[in-house]
């Protein structure tokens, strides 16, 4: 049996369905098709308009909150910013942010393996939305138990969010996107309810599941050629900054999530300068070019679209950085 760290890649367990969670996902997708439909036939602008900020905030919620403030712990946030990113996660609804980081944690320890809990492996639609609609495969949940959790436990937003989940994303998830363009313009219940939080709920998860299986599917591996994370620019766009991820694997605490300076293709990124420039966020991680270009050089595939393997830098060089910053 093909194993890699006493876990197996992509064994034969049969997954069991939860057919409550197919049920709800089923009856989302086809309202998300309507409000997609009523978006063109009776919505007013400012309701589409609404729907889309909204789905930005969402996303931003995932992807400058909880993947890289509270998961990575790519930079630190001051509360007033950390209560927002949390309000943004609310929105999003992918479950509460602890639950979030714990999957996503055990996501980069045991990457595209059975403990992974969207294992690319088991293909296109169970890395994208599938694992949704089935109990965790066993290795999931045993290696789950041994991931570090205390910083995410002892903060008490996320413990507050968790323990007033129904109340605290109810509210932000599907009362407030609903009733503001009722209250605000005389928007129809219809067509507040299906373009404002289920269509703008779908694309959340749908966009930033995109990472989990074109992420591990279609791009070059410039910084690890060994691994199945790859560097997709329009995922990446559609996602607000996510899918530099052969980087991001290789170079998790990276505040910017990409080698690509500070705002390219990165939506995340800008909202977190503008915040660090306002004093909100601080100590942002980055990874020294001279890094970035040895390990490219080391490990890659030599198709960086950006040229780090073509800087000039000598063999001794590359060494010099590898005994000085590289640790796997």
């Amino acid at each position: 049996m093909d194993t890699r760290n006493n876990v197996t890649l992509c064994d034969s367990h049969k997954f069991k369905l939860v057919k409550l969670n197919v049920v709800k996902f089923a009856y989302m997708h086809l309202a998300a098709l309507y409000g997609a439909y009523l978006c063109f036939t009776s919505a007013k602008w400012a309701t589409i308009i609404w729907a889309f900020l909204l789905l930005e905030g969402a996303k931003l919620g995932i992807t400058a909150g909880a993947h890289r403030l509270w998961c990575h712990r790519a930079y630190k946030a001051k509360m007033p910013l950390q209560i927002i990113l949390l309000i943004l996660n609310s929105i999003a609804f992918m479950n509460t942010a602890i639950y979030w980081v714990r999957d996503h944690r055990i996501h980069h320890k045991y990457t595209d393996t059975d403990a992974d809990p969207h294992n690319s492996r088991r293909g296109f639609f169970f890395s994208q939305i599938g694992w949704l609609f089935v109990r965790k495969h066993p290795q999931v949940m045993e290696k789950g138990k041994t991931i570090y959790m205390e910083d995410i436990y002892s903060n008490k937003l996320l413990v507050f969010q968790r323990k007033y989940a129904i109340i605290v994303i109810g509210l932000w998830a599907y009362v407030i996107p609903t009733v503001v363009p009722m209250y605000f313009w005389n928007e129809s219940l219809n067509n507040s309810w299906h373009i404002c939080t289920m269509l703008r709920h779908v694309l959340t998860i749908n966009l930033i599941f995109l990472v989990n299986s074109i992420g591990h599917k279609w791009g070059n591996r410039p910084f690890d050629k060994s691994i199945r994370p790859v560097e997709n620019v329009a995922v990446s766009i559609l996602s607000t900054g996510e899918c530099f991820h052969n980087y991001h694997h290789v170079f998790p605490f990276d505040y910017k999530a990409s080698e690509l300076g500070d705002t390219m293709f990165n939506a995340a990124t800008i909202f977190i300068n503008f915040f660090a420039w306002l004093g909100w966020a601080y100590d942002l991680k980055i990874i020294p070019d001279k890094m970035i270009i040895a390990r490219s050089q080391r490990t890659g595939d030599g198709k960086n679209l950006w040229g780090w393997g073509d800087k000039d830098q000598t063999e001794e060089e590359t060494k010099n950085v590898e005994l000085l910053y590289c640790k796997n």
